[in-house]
Order: structure tokens, then sequence, then C-alpha cells
């Protein structure tokens, strides 16, 4: 039977395929006595159920490659010997014989019985051991529970897998993506989480908020993701279907439309000439920019050379990244943001920090940088011996006041000097910015006006401290709101800053690509937008339907909205004006 269930759109698209639960439902029950005549057929169903356990484990197993067959295969492993164990199964027969339990209920007893046992244990690998029968279990369990019509076995056979879940941390998520997943659905989480982002950027449907998904989708169940209208439809009707054929032939269709915008002017469709830069973190990045027309490069991000690395990169092996960085970019702008880690992920990077219980108010960015001055000299090192070959902005993240930007550009000159002296040929000028994503930073925004040559609005981050909601915090996703009036506030504070003192400001979090941000940031007077590579023509089509002179004019009112519902009645006028 149809069932249709409503969620918020995190990233965009529509997929079709078999559910695949990463933590299977809740199961109902049933514990009434089985009749005899019924036994010996409840034993087959089980012992069916198994067969397609293990041969998911199997298939996952056959799935995983490289360093990730080495991480999970372990798991893996270790289930596929529970789901051999003649002790468990046989006890699973005896309940359904012996005392005529039906399979799910003979499943649950089981289950509740083992790991009753592993919690009594002392030793505590040993009590974690009952993790291993309960996912096992539930896993057959799933199994038991799938019912699809022999259609929708044809049609699943053909198609993906969409990953069902409560959340999924980022780096599940990359994990996942190569492994058949086509969409994601999770019960709860925010549209401007790493995850989305990271769905964004692999192309992936995601949905979050979704409730009651996890107790009411079965493993097998034939889905439909529809993130056009927000929803995810269990065994979709044939209506559904022919909109999931239509969607495809428009995408289509828009694809090529798009693909003419690539090399394009972006103007406003009053004229007005604006700048599209890409961010980036490797070669492959920078080379699909450029095919694609952008200014340059607004945001380098150097911190994957740190996370990749066995150890911290010397100089020398900084200087080669950099350099082929700039050298990529033939000739554009390249704006290399400095190492933007926190204790959350420095040791990974080879980093020696002491732990904390907040990274994201804590050591990190430029905090992190001028306390471990040596890893920050050997950084900017690299930099400015780059930029020998090529137009090169160097970025400060996480400047909470001016002083710490004077203290960078006191250690840039000083490198320069070095570099200088030890024979490298280093340009005379730099410019060099600061992000705006600390409150403090954007309130000041004119004192450090006076020591930054150009400034970045990182809007993800900002709208988390001025909204004191972490964006992957699924308690208060719902409170992280970049359209909120305070964060438009501060955007229109920082950006008429800049502009009166003749300096240019980007914004380079996630609704500088955001074609439905296009309208309100045109409208606070935006002139450079930065974004991944993927999000360019999109963004640069919804800029040139905007009207740059009727929403400058709308801006007043804009930023005297009082709360959500004034911004979004707004947001349509925005639109409508565009």
């Amino acid at each position: 039977m149809r069932r249709a269930f409503a969620g918020t759109a995190a990233a965009p698209g529509m997929a079709l395929g078999r559910v695949r639960l990463e933590r299977p439902a809740r199961f109902s029950i049933d514990t009434t006595p089985l009749p005899e005549a019924e036994v010996e057929a409840e034993v087959a169903r089980l012992e069916r159920a198994f067969a397609v356990a293990r041969e998911d484990m199997a298939e996952l197993r056959r799935k995983l490659h490289g360093s990730l067959a080495r991480e999970v295969g372990e798991f893996i492993d270790a289930h596929a010997q529970l789901l051999d164990d003649p002790e468990l199964i046989e006890g699973i027969r005896g309940m359904i014989r012996k005392g005529h339990y039906r399979a799910a209920a003979a499943l649950k007893a089981q289950r509740d019985r083992l790991v009753a046992v592993f919690d009594a244990m002392d030793d505590p690998y040993l009590r974690s051991r009952g993790e291993d029968v309960d996912h096992v279990i539930a896993r057959v369990q799933s199994a038991l529970a799938r019912q699809a019509s022999n259609e929708e076995k044809k049609i699943a056979t053909r198609v993906g897998e969409i990953l069902v879940t409560e959340s999924v941390a980022p780096g599940e998520l990359a994990q996942l993506a190569g492994h058949g997943i086509l969409a994601v659905v999770a019960g709860s989480g925010s549209p401007y989480s790493h995850s989305a982002i990271l769905a964004r950027s692999l192309h992936l449907p995601m949905l979050v908020n979704v409730g009651d998904v996890l107790e009411d989708l079965r493993d097998g169940d034939l889905a439909l993701v529809d993130s056009v209208r927000g929803e995810v439809v269990v065994h979709p009707a044939a209506q559904d279907l022919a909109q999931y054929r239509n969607w495809q032939r428009e995408t289509l269709r828009e694809g090529q439309r798009l693909a003419q915008l690539a090399g394009a002017e972006t103007r406003t469709r009053d004229g007005h000439a604006l700048r599209l830069f890409a961010n980036a973190e490797r070669p492959e990045d920078i080379e699909r920019a450029r095919n694609l027309g952008v200014a340059g490069i607004g945001l380098y991000r150097t911190e994957f050379l740190f996370l990749a690395h066995d150890g911290l990169p010397s100089e020398d092996e900084q200087f080669a990244a950099y350099r082929d960085a700039v050298l990529g970019a033939g000739g554009l702008p390249v704006t290399i943001r400095t190492l933007d880690l926190g204790a959350d992920k420095a040791d990974a990077a080879g980093l020696v920090m002491a732990s904390e219980p907040n990274p994201a108010l804590g050591v990190r960015g430029v905090r992190l940088s001028l306390q471990q001055i040596d890893v920050f000299v050997t950084q900017l090192r690299a930099i400015l011996r780059a930029s020998c070959y090529g137009p090169v902005r160097i970025l400060v993240p996480m400047i909470t006041d001016a002083t710490e930007l004077a203290e960078v550009r006191r250690l840039i000159e000083e490198c320069g000097r070095d570099l200088r002296t030890a024979g490298h040929e280093i340009p005379d000028q730099f410019e060099l910015g600061a992000m705006v994503e600390v409150p403090s930073a954007a309130i000041n925004v004119r004192t450090l006006l006076d020591i930054a040559d150009f400034l970045a609005i990182g809007s993800n981050d900002l709208t988390q401290y001025v909204l004191a909601a972490d964006r992957n915090n699924d308690q208060v996703g719902k409170l992280y709101r970049p359209a909120h009036p305070a964060v438009l506030r501060m955007l229109a504070w920082v950006i008429s800053s800049a502009r009166r003192a003749g300096k240019p400001v980007s914004l380079c979090g996630e609704i500088a690509g955001d074609p439905a941000f296009a309208p309100v940031l045109v409208a606070l007077g935006l002139e450079d937008y930065s974004m991944a590579a993927d999000r360019i023509l999109a963004q640069r089509d919804a800029l040139s339907r905007c009207d740059r002179k009727a929403l400058r004019a709308l801006a007043p009112r804009l930023l005297r909205a009082h709360g959500s519902d004034g911004i979004a009645a707004l947001l349509q006028t925005a639109t409508a004006s565009a």
C-alpha cells in the first residue's frame, strides 16, 4: 500500500531504490501462540530470513575495497559468524517447535537472553560483543519482516539503495556513497549540516526530519525519495513512477540548458556584473571551476594536506600543492585559507593539542595558528613561495579582532624578508583577508577593515554563532536559519561596511550557492559569491533573473522584518521581483 512521509529537503533531486535501514526499525512482535499446523512453515520462514541476512552480509563484504574493507571487514566477519552459529539458530528453532513461538517473538526472546548474558560480564570488551548479537538479530528481523510484491521485487533488483537512518555522519556518508547508495532519508538533521552539504556535493538527494520513518519502513521496501516535494513515498504508485520519469527527463533538459552558461558572464537581469568564485581543495576542483568560467578561486582549503598526511606536511610539500593550485588556476586569483582546524581534528592532522569540551568555541583557526607558530610559519612560507606563480590572496579563519590579523600580517612580512634573503623571489605586496565568521569580527568590522585588504564572510559558522545553534545538533537544527533577521542584518552590515571602505567582500558559505538565496544576497548588495563548482551554473542562472535595482530598493524592508514569517514573505516578494 502506498504511503508518503513528509520531510525537509536537504539535497535536491529524486531517487528510486530499495530501502536499506541503517538502524532496523522497532518491529511489532506477535506473541500469540503458533498453531501446531504452522510450526514447520514458521521454521522455514526463519531459515529463509537467516539466508537473506547472510547474503546481505556477503554482498556488503563483496562491495568493500581497500582501507574500508580492512576497517569494516572485521565486524562484518563477526556478524557472519554469528549468523552461522548453530547454537543460536537451533535455540530459536526449538522455541518455535517446542514453545510454539512465532519466528519474530523467538528472535526477540533469544536476543534479550543473550544480551542480558553479555551485559552481566565484567570484561568491557566482552560486554560490547552484546551489540553484535543485537545487530545480527535485528538484521534477521528485518529480513523476516520484508514484504514486497513480485513487481516491486523486479524493480528493486534493477535499482540501488535508499539509506534510511535516524542520522548519518559525514564520514559514514562518504563511505556509503561509493557503494550503491542513491539517496538518504533521515529522521532528524538539518539542511545546513555537514552531512547535508556533503550529500549535495555527492549529488545524493537527501531528506531530513522525516517523522516515524524508522518505525514504518522495512529493509527491501521500494521507495521514491522526492526532494522536490519534500517526501519519501513507500510502495510508489504508477503515478509516482511517472512523475519520477518526468523529473529525469526534465533534469536532463535543465542540465543541457545550464551547460550553455559555462563561461558566460554573470549579470543580473538589469545588467549589473557580479563575480562568481569557486571553493576548492583539489586540482580537479580548480580545473572544473575554470571550465565553468569563474572569476577565481575564492576559497582554497588547506586542511586536506594535513588530514591526508602522515604527520605534518613539510614546507616543500605544502609549497608543491599550493604551486600546483596556482598554476591550475591559469592566472586567476587563488585565495588560500590558512589552516582551519580545532582540537577535534588536530590529532588526525599531526598536531598535539589538549582535548576540549567545545572545540567550536576553542582553539581553532587563527587561534591554533598563533599558538603553534612553527606550524603556521611553515605554511605561510609555502604560500608565499607559491605566490611567485600567479596571483595569491591569503585568507585567515576564525578572526575575533583586529589584533590577530595584525599579528598575522607581521608574521607574513617577516617570512617574506627571510625568503628574499634566502634567494626566493617573493612579491613585494600581499593581499591579506579575514574570514568574518565570529560575531565580534562582524560587529567590529570597521576596525578589521583598517588592516584587511579584503573580507570573506563564512556564513555557515557566522549563522551558528549568532544563533547559538549548532547546525549538526539535531536538537537545535530547526533554530539554524541563515534567513533569520539577526543573521541578515549582520550580513548587510559587513557588506555595506566593506563597500564604504572600498574593499572587496565575498560570501563563501552554503547560501552563496543557493539559488533560493540569490535575490536576498543581491538585495543586501553582495557582488562576490564563492561556492562549490557544481553550484556555479545554477547560481549564475538564478542571479541572471534578479533585478538588482528593484531588489536593492527592497533591502530596507528586508532588514526591518521582525521574524521568520516576515522574512519568508519578503523572500517570496524578492523572488517575484526577480
